[in-house]
């Protein structure tokens, strides 16, 4: 996998932002979380991270951010800063378990305890039920999750909020926006069709925090962070938002407690359930965003794979030529001009 190749640099607005998040290392009186919590009560408890560029409007549709592996809610500044989807949409990311500021006491949780995670959040939080549109953006992991939330909280009402309340109607997905993703688990088959070898990729890093002793000076290394950098953002990206992400994920994964978090994410990552037989239970609209530049996930793959969603009214696949595995961050107006126009055709 260090012979994957991205090549195109990200997309300077995206970049800029970054930019400002790395100066914030310089200060770092000054560095603190952008997101705040809310408690849920799924595994016994959770404390789960989110972001918000603007206060939440009722008059308006949401649309739900899930972040890839070993990012956070900053991956999706470029969107924070579109005035465009922040007049037409709220825009809430949600920092997935084992990532971000998102915190709970369960040692163990897959995918599936994110997806119920987050529908709780928006429940939590007032921004679903009673009729509201909410829709759910996610990137490689994220892709995935937005899938295991259409299942958990379909466009029908046919079941309880997770979280209880009688003023509460369900919460209802009304669409999907899985980015640079995989509906199936790491099998051989998606090997064949040019997709990574997440056994191979993922196995050192998880032996590697598998210990019974405490690490209190447990960090990830940099060739790990760059790594995922390489992957994600691309070769060529910038050098300042190559040292924010390093530093972030350094500062995010230290110490015992970061290292526990950072083995459970990639088991997750290496070890997750297919979905293939479960997409045909997928009723509402997915547009499926891939960058030809994609060195983790192939365009070949998704080509199959959005053929599989049978029963939704709408379910299209739309390739952006040298686009990154992070196609939010390579590039944003791409992402941001679909996202406009799949909620403005389905949020009402």
């Amino acid at each position: 996998m260090s012979s994957f190749l991205n090549t195109k640099p990200a997309a300077s607005a995206a970049e800029e932002r970054i930019i400002q998040l790395h100066r914030q290392f310089e200060h770092p009186a000054a560095n603190m979380p952008n997101t705040k919590t809310v408690h849920v009560p799924h595994l016994g408890g959770i404390d789960a991270a989110y972001q918000m560029p603007t206060p939440y409007d009722a008059s308006k549709p949401t649309m739900v951010l899930v972040n890839s592996f070993n990012t956070s809610s900053e991956l999706y500044k470029s969107q924070f800063a579109s005035g465009k989807l922040t007049e037409k949409m709220n825009l809430i990311a949600i920092e997935l378990l084992g990532h971000g500021q998102t915190r709970t006491e369960a040692e163990h949780f897959t995918y599936w305890d994110t997806a119920i995670m987050n529908i709780q959040v928006l429940e939590k939080l007032g921004m679903c039920g009673d009729g509201k549109k909410v829709f759910v953006l996610g990137t490689s992991q994220g892709g995935w999750i937005t899938v295991r939330m259409a299942l958990i909280a379909p466009d029908r009402a046919s079941r309880p909020p997770y979280f209880w309340s009688q003023r509460h109607q369900p919460t209802r997905i009304s669409g999907i926006v899985p980015l640079g993703t995989s509906m199936d688990y790491e099998s051989e088959r998606t090997r064949k069709l040019g997709c990574w070898d997440a056994p191979t990729g993922l196995t050192p890093t998880i032996n590697a925090c598998t210990t019974n002793s405490a690490t209190p000076d447990f960090e990830p290394g940099d060739d790990y962070c760059n790594f995922l950098i390489d992957t994600g953002f691309g070769k060529d990206c910038a050098d300042e938002a190559r040292r924010y992400w390093i530093n972030e994920i350094k500062a995010n994964y230290r110490g015992d407690e970061g290292r526990r978090r950072l083995r459970m994410a990639a088991i997750n990552l290496k070890e997750r359930d297919g979905l293939h037989s479960r997409l045909f239970d997928v009723r509402c609209p997915v547009l499926w965003l891939h960058g030809t530049s994609d060195v983790v996930y192939s365009v070949e793959n998704a080509r199959e794979e959005i053929a599989l969603f049978v029963n939704s009214p709408d379910a299209k696949l739309k390739v952006i030529e040298n686009g990154q595995h992070f196609l939010s961050f390579s590039h944003p107006k791409e992402v941001d001009e679909a996202l406009l126009d799949f909620v403005g055709r389905y949020e009402k």
